[in-house]
């Protein structure tokens, strides 16, 4: 059974360049006092993948690192897909030995 990668790494990599400038966006309007994007918003780009590039953004920008959801909510996202995707590799191999 082969799967192409391709199409997932680049979703990936869209993925967490847009969290990534999205928070960056937000950290830019809460310092010109505008409306903020909702933390909804930012910790579900972060669910869809995003959580390499909202870490990234929250190290860089020094955006949202005091808040609880956000330093431990991101980390546990990413030991999550981490995990999600052990699962998967190992249900590749168990399908491909079955096969």
């Amino acid at each position: 059974m082969y799967v192409n990668f391709t199409y997932i790494k680049g979703y990936f990599l869209f993925i967490n360049v847009i969290t990534f400038v999205v928070y960056g966006l937000d950290k830019l309007f809460a310092i010109k006092h505008k409306r903020r994007i909702r933390i909804i918003t930012l910790l579900g780009l972060a669910f869809l993948g995003g959580e390499l590039g909202g870490l990234l953004a929250m190290n860089i920008f020094h955006h949202k690192t005091n808040k609880k959801c956000f330093t431990v909510g991101l980390p546990l996202i990413l030991v999550m897909h981490m995990i999600m995707y052990l699962c998967f590799n190992h249900f590749l191999i168990v399908m491909f030995i079955l096969i």
